[in-house]
């Protein structure tokens, strides 16, 4: 990653990125909330003729192994905007889940470092 001016991924970087997707590896990246400009671009720039396509509630990826029966939780709230999942496919496959709005790194992370109530 190149981090110069607009172009957070060089050529080589999209296309080693794509290569590995499309020989049946897996990304998933979460906006971090500020960060969904960049990240669309870059998308674009890695599947130029495929779209992002969001994933609805009752998608199986929120049904197991946990549920979430309202879709995409959202974890830290920054603002109301709703939490959504993105996904791209090849042959019936999700390649990339882009997390937008819902800043699940965050869940990941100590209650304590964003002051988050303990979830039971």
């Amino acid at each position: 990653m190149t981090g110069h001016g607009n172009v957070l991924f060089s050529n080589q970087d999209i296309e080693n990125l794509r290569a590995y997707l499309n020989s049946g590896g897996f990304l998933h990246i979460d906006d971090n909330y500020g960060m969904d400009q960049y990240v669309r671009g870059e998308i674009s720039k890695l599947f130029p003729n495929q779209e992002l396509k969001e994933l609805a509630a009752n998608h199986p990826i929120f049904l197991t192994p946990f549920k979430f029966p309202k879709g995409l939780p959202k974890i830290h709230e920054h603002d109301n905007a709703r939490a959504q999942g993105f996904v791209i496919e090849k042959q019936g496959r999700i390649v990339l889940l882009y997390t937008f709005e819902s800043d699940l790194g965050d869940g990941w992370e100590d209650q304590e470092m964003h002051n988050d109530p303990a979830r039971g």
